[in-house]
C-alpha cells in the first residue's frame, strides 16, 4: 500500500513539473479553431440623370440605393477549422440582401453562409451547404474588391450558391473544384434538376493568378421546360509592381431557346481593372467594362416599356480609397454608363441612354 501511494505521489509530482515547464509560447502556438468575423459597409450614393426615387437601376444589387444613408451589407459569423473538419455560419442584412435575396424563402434571406465539411482525403475538402459563389472576380464584400461598386457582370452572375463542393489542392500553385448545385444563385430548389460547376485556379508565379469557372444547368422553374444554360467566367490578375496591379475579366453565356431548334440567347461581357497605391494609406483604382446581351437573358433594363430586351452598355468608374487603419477603409467612386439605346428611366416618362452616379462608403472588417 505504501509503495502504491509513493508511486502515485511521484507521478503527480512529475506531471506538475512537466506542466510548470510548458511555456506560454508553446500554449499560444496551438491555434484556436473557432474564429469570429464581421463586416459592415455603410454608404451614401447620389445619382445623376435618373428617376427621382431612392432606388438605382434594377440590374444593380450592391449599393443600390441613392440619396440615402444606409448599409449595403452587415455580416457577423463564426468559422471553425481544425485542419480536418471545418464549417461556418454567418448572418447578414442590408440593402444588398434586400435586393439580391428577394426571391429566396424568408427563412434563408439573412443567411450569408452556412456549411459543414471535412477532408475525405489529404489536400481535399468536401463541403455541403450555402457558400460564396465559385464564379467571378468580385465578391459580396466590398473590402475584397478593387472598386467600391461591382461591375455589371458581377451584379448579374451568382454571388452565392447552395450545394456540395469538392476542392482539391493539386499543388500549392493549382487548385481544382467541382460542384453540384441547386442552381444559378438560388438556395431553395426550383426544379428537380441539379446544376454542375467547375473551377480551376492556377498561380504559375506569385504575381499572377489565373481563374477559369464554368456552370451548366437548367434554370427554368418547371421540369417540363428545359432551357439549358452554359456559362464560363475567366479572369487573370497580375501584380506588376509593389504598387501596380492589373486584372482582366471575361464572361460568356448561352441559354437554349424556348422553342426547340430556335436561336439561343447569348451574352458576353468583359472588364479591365487597374489599381495603384498612391501612398501607404491611399489607393486609386479604375474599371472599364461592357455588357452585351441581344435579348436580355439575365439582365433587365431600366426601361422595359420600350419593348426591346437588348442590353448593350459600356461603363467606366474611378475609385479613391483611404485606409486610416488596416481594417477600415473610406472609399469614393464615380461611375458612368452609356447604352446603345435609351435604357435609363428619368423623371416622368423620359428615358436616357446615359447614367452616372457617385458612391461613398466606410467599411469595417474584423
Amino acid at each position: 500500500m505504501n509503495v502504491l501511494l509513493t508511486l502515485s505521489l511521484a507521478l503527480l509530482a512529475a506531471g506538475g513539473a512537466a506542466a510548470q515547464t510548458m511555456t506560454p509560447d508553446s500554449v499560444a502556438a496551438t491555434p484556436n479553431p473557432l474564429t469570429l468575423y464581421g463586416f459592415v459597409d455603410g454608404y451614401y450614393g447620389y445619382d445623376f440623370k435618373y428617376e427621382p426615387t431612392n432606388q438605382r437601376p434594377g440590374f444593380l444589387y450592391s449599393h443600390n440605393r441613392q440619396n440615402e444613408f444606409t448599409v449595403n451589407n452587415a455580416v457577423l459569423g463564426l468559422r471553425y477549422d481544425n485542419g480536418q473538419v471545418r464549417g461556418a455560419v454567418g448572418l447578414h442584412a442590408g440593402s444588398y440582401v434586400a435586393a439580391n435575396y428577394a426571391a429566396e424563402d424568408p427563412v434563408f434571406r439573412h443567411l450569408y453562409e452556412g456549411y459543414a465539411g471535412f477532408r475525405p482525403f489529404r489536400n481535399a475538402w468536401l463541403d455541403v451547404g450555402i457558400f460564396t459563389s465559385h464564379i467571378g472576380f468580385e465578391s459580396a464584400l466590398s473590402k475584397d474588391n478593387w472598386t467600391l461598386t461591382r461591375s455589371l457582370m458581377a451584379e448579374n452572375s451568382p454571388y452565392y450558391e447552395a450545394g456540395a463542393r469538392l476542392t482539391y489542392e493539386v499543388s500549392p500553385k493549382l487548385t481544382l473544384t467541382g460542384l453540384v448545385l441547386n442552381g444559378w444563385q438560388n438556395i431553395r430548389e426550383t426544379n428537380q434538376g441539379k446544376a454542375l460547376g467547375t473551377q480551376l485556379q492556377w498561380k504559375p508565379i506569385d504575381k499572377l493568378l489565373i481563374n477559369s469557372s464554368a456552370f451548366y444547368g437548367n434554370e427554368q422553374p418547371r421540369d417540363s421546360v428545359r432551357r439549358r444554360r452554359y456559362f464560363h467566367n475567366f479572369y487573370a490578375s497580375y501584380a506588376a509592381t509593389d504598387r501596380l496591379s492589373l486584372a482582366l475579366v471575361f464572361d460568356a453565356g448561352q441559354q437554349e431557346s424556348e422553342q426547340r431548334g430556335g436561336r439561343a440567347d447569348t451574352w458576353h461581357t468583359g472588364a479591365a481593372f487597374v489599381r495603384y497605391q498612391l501612398a501607404p494609406k491611399w489607393t486609386a483604382a479604375a474599371r472599364a467594362e461592357y455588357y452585351h446581351a441581344d435579348r436580355g437573358v439575365l439582365i433587365v433594363s431600366g426601361a422595359p416599356q420600350l419593348g426591346d430586351p437588348a442590353f448593350k452598355v459600356k461603363a467606366a468608374s474611378l475609385n479613391l480609397d483611404y485606409a486610416p487603419a488596416p481594417n477600415v477603409v473610406f472609399r469614393v467612386e464615380g461611375r458612368l454608363m452609356d447604352a446603345k439605346r435609351p435604357l435609363f428611366a428619368q423623371s416622368g416618362s423620359q428615358v436616357s441612354d446615359s447614367y452616372g452616379n457617385l458612391t461613398s462608403s466606410i467599411a469595417l472588417a474584423f
